[in-house]
């Protein structure tokens, strides 16, 4: 045996030990991200990317929101490491850039056209005069409703719907024997579960988390009416097990056919007027965020889901060089041609909405972003504030208050507490929490 062939025969094997591939050399990000459509639709294209950067490969590690939300705040308050890319929304965005947190985002590309995101997305990723985050989609929130069921039970929807008017729809439209529900909401216990919509909801009854002294308004008349509402409501016209039900929960309800509305994420849209995976597809309306009467306030949901590079990371520039893929209008182009305009991802460029094709395709595109534009965080209640941020608050302690009060929420769907009973509790354990920060004095 010559020594040219001992040499060969070696480099043979490492290479099929993966030791000498061209490969072993590539950096690997390990992306953090949420298990939403949109989100799965990107992990199946990212083939495209890897092909056109072969130095760099993905990991991806695909959550549960409230688990997704739980690891990245340890892992990034901690210091962790665990991710290079990091899918977030514009509630962290802002308060982690500003502890230092997140990398800037400087390094996207001449050809990233930054100008062309929509102002109110790109001012809640700033700092600064800095992007700390890049939307990979951006949302309001609307009605998604059933033309076929409220024709037949003789219901028209109003241009601008009152949570009185929802609630008689939804209940009228209920039948039970035949598996449909009239309404379908989130229950499943979360800040950015349930509390995202209840937050809402009591927004656009009047309501507040916190009066201008940072004193929590859980015993005024208007929490007691909003949750009140929506506890009757689901009782009578939603889900068995509504308690449990999240974003995707519900997707997959209307999607089936057992939901005559549906409020949550503008979205959401494109999955249930998809033929492919909605048997309703075709009977779908859209119509604005409700207001309880004598109320001017549709809830002023505005929420973005932002891929960010922490700190942590060694990786910074490979990042980044995906994070412009994701996000970039190009990368719009290829969903569509892949899975059509009306599946690309939405709320986050002008140009999309400039997009004749995408307007022909997706019917739900000018209600999008009418509610986007309807959406003002700056001033999120018709009662004066010292917070912004629509169906959150945008201080770092609303994570965990959130989710306390949501549990206590999720408990009254569930049966096993009452509306008095949650609230008095939420009170209580809310001012506790802001005397522990300092907020009350």
């Amino acid at each position: 045996m010559t020594l040219k062939t001992v040499l060969l025969g070696a480099c043979s094997a490492l290479a099929f030990a993966g030791i000498f591939s061209t490969g072993a050399s590539a950096e690997t990000l390990t992306i953090a991200t949420v298990n939403n459509g949109d989100m799965v639709r990107m992990q199946g294209l990212t083939s495209e990317f890897t092909k056109a950067n072969p130095d760099i490969q993905v990991n991806w590690v695909t959550l549960e929101e409230n688990v997704l939300r739980e690891r990245v705040t340890t892992d990034i308050a901690t210091k962790g490491g665990q991710y290079d890319i990091m899918t977030i929304g514009n509630y962290e965005v802002p308060i982690w850039a500003k502890q230092g947190w997140l990398l800037e985002l400087s390094g996207l590309g001449d050809a990233y056209d930054i100008d062309d995101l929509l102002p109110a997305i790109r001012g809640g990723l700033t700092v600064d005069g800095k992007l700390y985050a890049a939307p990979f989609y951006g949302e309001s929130a609307m009605i998604m409703y059933r033309k076929d069921l409220f024709e037949k039970a003789g219901l028209t929807m109003p241009e601008s719907p009152t949570w009185e008017f929802i609630g008689e729809a939804a209940r009228k439209i209920t039948d039970r024997s035949a598996d449909i529900n009239g309404i379908c909401l989130r229950g499943k216990a979360g800040w950015g579960e349930n509390m995202a919509f209840v937050t809402a909801l009591a927004n656009s009854y009047g309501g507040r988390w916190f009066d201008e002294k940072w004193n929590p308004q859980f015993d005024q008349p208007e929490w007691k009416d909003a949750l009140q509402f929506y506890v009757d409501l689901m009782k009578d016209a939603g889900p068995s097990g509504a308690s449990s039900n999240g974003f995707n929960e519900n997707l997959t309800l209307f999607q089936q056919g057992k939901c005559g509305m549906w409020m949550d994420a503008t979205v959401a849209a494109s999955f249930v007027s998809d033929p492919k995976n909605s048997t309703v597809a075709d009977k779908v309306g859209y119509a604005i965020f409700p207001t309880k009467e004598g109320v001017d306030n549709h809830g002023n949901w505005l929420w973005s889901w932002n891929l960010a590079v922490p700190t942590s990371s060694t990786k910074a520039e490979a990042a980044q060089k995906f994070i412009s893929w994701a996000t970039s209008k190009e990368y719009t182009q290829l969903v569509a041609s892949k899975e059509g305009w009306a599946n690309v991802p939405p709320g986050t460029r002008t140009s999309l909405y400039e997009n004749e094709e995408y307007k022909k395709a997706a019917p739900f595109a000018e209600p999008t972003l009418a509610a986007m534009n309807a959406a003002d965080i700056t001033k999120p209640t018709v009662k004066p504030v010292p917070y912004t941020g629509g169906q959150f608050v945008a201080i770092p302690e609303f994570q965990a208050i959130g989710t306390n009060v949501g549990q206590l929420f999720s408990a009254v769907v569930a049966g096993q507490s009452s509306v008095d009973d949650a609230l008095a509790q939420a009170q209580t354990a809310t001012k506790r929490e802001m005397m522990r920060a300092g907020y009350i004095k």
